[in-house]
């Protein structure tokens, strides 16, 4: 396939043209006369240069790789018809959709912007974080950094000591066979060869604790709505643990709250002090 440029530049600036400020977690300001976003700020959206971005607008840019087209499609918020038409504009086959895709679906985004005040992330049906609030990363770290296996927290837990420090040690054995039961329920509903199921036989190869609780077969074990982090700064947090389902991505919106007037509140506040300025 080969790259569309006017038809690329032109949905670019249309979809650009389109968003609002608000719709992606930004402040409008007094003097704002740009129809929808400014280059510079769909740019840091996309994380790439300003300059980048705007070559593409003016097609003259080179052709985006599919990993930069899958940026450009996350930071405009587009749906998945629109990323896909994108991917074509670029001259790439677009992405396989559902489970295994790590595009978020706009309205998954569109409350994710409205969070910073509330730890929340975006997760995949294998625990792999998409997306975080501010205070999402002030609470368990950058969940997004990193890759393989690994990005999936079950697979973490059961590999990586330092995960476990999250929670207290009283809540680690229910931990511990909710996510063996998850990820064979996934396993199952997948099929083999899914990435659910070559998780599962990483770590019946690298934990025996694992191994164990795979050989019981249990599924259904589901964790306790509220959910006891440990954080080296502020000690132990009880919070309410909400969901928000995205069934045609099958992509989750987790939202961490605390009981007004708690101690776990007051933690927060503090913790807020500390979280990282939303990215535009």
């Amino acid at each position: 396939m080969e790259i569309d440029r006017s038809g690329l530049a032109a949905f670019l600036r249309r979809r650009r043209e389109l968003l609002q400020p608000e719709d992606v977690g930004l402040p409008r300001g007094q003097r704002r006369r740009t129809r929808g976003l400014r280059r510079e700020e769909v740019a840091a959206l996309c994380h790439m240069s300003a300059d980048y971005y705007s070559r593409l607008e003016r097609e003259c840019g080179p052709q985006p790789s599919e990993q930069m087209a899958a940026s450009i499609a996350q930071g405009l918020h587009l749906s998945p018809a629109e990323r896909d038409h994108l991917f074509r504009l670029a001259g790439h086959a677009p992405p396989v959709r559902g489970a295994a895709g790590g595009h978020v679906g706009p309205g998954l985004l569109r409350v994710l912007d409205r969070l910073d005040d509330t730890p929340a992330e975006i997760v995949t049906e294998l625990g792999e974080t998409l997306r975080q609030s501010p205070l999402g990363v002030a609470l368990t770290g950058d969940s997004t950094r990193y890759s393989g296996p690994e990005r999936s927290f079950g697979f973490r837990w059961f590999t990586d000591p330092g995960t476990r420090a999250m929670y207290v040690p009283e809540d680690h054995a229910l931990l511990s066979r909710a996510f063996a039961s998850g990820l064979r329920e996934i396993a199952a509903l997948r099929g083999p060869g899914s990435r659910a199921d070559r998780y599962a036989e990483l770590l019946r190869a690298r934990s025996a604790e694992f191994r164990e609780l795979w050989e019981r077969h249990e599924v259904g074990v589901r964790l306790h709505h509220v959910k006891r982090f440990v954080h080296p700064e502020v000690g132990t947090l009880e919070l309410n643990c909400q969901t928000l389902l995205d069934p045609d991505q099958s992509h989750r919106l987790l939202v961490y709250t605390a009981e007004p007037g708690s101690e776990s509140h007051d933690k927060l506040r503090l913790l807020a002090l500390t979280a990282p300025r939303a990215a535009v």
